[in-house]
């Protein structure tokens, strides 16, 4: 294939009218790309970053094959792709001096990127995420419910939020991570963090969701501090939310988890999310000009 079948551009809403089709038609494996964009759309250009937003298209004979977005700076981000195609991206991105922190795509894609851009650049690819995406089946709450009840947060909360998600950022490393003030103001705002209050009304946890696109919701993030863990907090708070998603009438509601912790992903099994896919994460290590 030739590199310039890869259609980039900056213009978000020329990326949504040539790929819109595309990413609506697995929405599952697309959820990334469609809550990034409809953040993108509704919030702003620069929620994720101070940088530019990038998206590229890859078209051939007139039908999408593929997609890409990055929100630097963050990771390149990218839908399902060939070796072949990873490596056309990779070639027609190193032409023009692009310089990228990483890749995160479904597993084998980011593999066959990462190694393409160590072809093309020189640079070192190191894995730093595995990641499981789920997929809600049938709602089971895990028993014993811990004592307490879910609580969604509101403005009074706000500090809280703001503290949280900076932690939880920090856990996670590297990925497309929103500024702590604007992300917990917008949370706020949709009603979109729910806690879980132990009995004398201490937040305990956190369970997150994204807005509602095309019929689906994330869950994200869910968080509970380093001293509460091994309570079921965690597991009350993102039954809750999950029982919430449904009931707001999501087709869909998804999660993603983090392959090396085999406890969230036992628990959120129990409660009922079923695997669709693992997707990796790698950040590249540009290569050391000659002294």
């Amino acid at each position: 294939m030739r590199t310039d079948d890869w259609h980039l551009t900056q213009d978000l809403d020329a990326f949504l009218t040539r790929a819109g089709g595309f990413l609506y038609s697995q929405l599952a494996l697309h959820t990334l790309p469609l809550t990034v964009t409809e953040n993108l759309r509704t919030r702003g250009r620069h929620i994720y970053g101070d940088g530019t937003p990038e998206f590229g298209v890859l078209e051939q004979d007139g039908a999408v094959r593929a997609t890409f977005f990055r929100t630097p700076p963050h990771r390149l981000n990218l839908t399902v792709l060939t070796a072949e195609e990873a490596d056309a991206l990779a070639a027609r991105l190193a032409a023009r001096g692009q310089r990228l922190p990483g890749v995160h795509a479904d597993r084998d894609t980011a593999t066959a990127f990462a190694e393409a851009w160590q072809r093309h650049t020189g640079a070192t690819a190191t894995l730093q995420q595995r990641q499981r995406l789920y997929r809600l089946g049938t709602l089971t709450v895990p028993r014993p419910v811990p004592p307490g009840r879910p609580r969604i947060a509101g403005k009074a909360d706000r500090k809280q939020l703001i503290r949280w998600h900076e932690e939880f950022a920090k856990a996670v490393g590297t990925g497309t991570v929103r500024d702590a003030t604007e992300w917990a103001d917008a949370r706020i705002e949709q009603g979109g963090i729910t806690f879980w209050e132990t009995s004398d009304g201490s937040p305990a946890a956190m369970a997150g969701t994204t807005p509602q696109v095309a019929g689906q919701i994330r869950v994200a993030p869910v968080y509970t501090p380093t001293h509460l863990r091994g309570r079921g907090y965690a597991g009350a708070a993102t039954a809750e939310v999950s029982r919430a998603a449904l009931a707001a009438g999501a087709q869909e509601v998804l999660l993603f988890t983090d392959l090396s912790n085999p406890t969230s992903n036992g628990l959120y099994q129990r409660i009922g999310y079923r695997p669709v896919t693992d997707f990796a994460g790698y950040d590249f290590t540009e290569r050391s000009a000659p002294a």
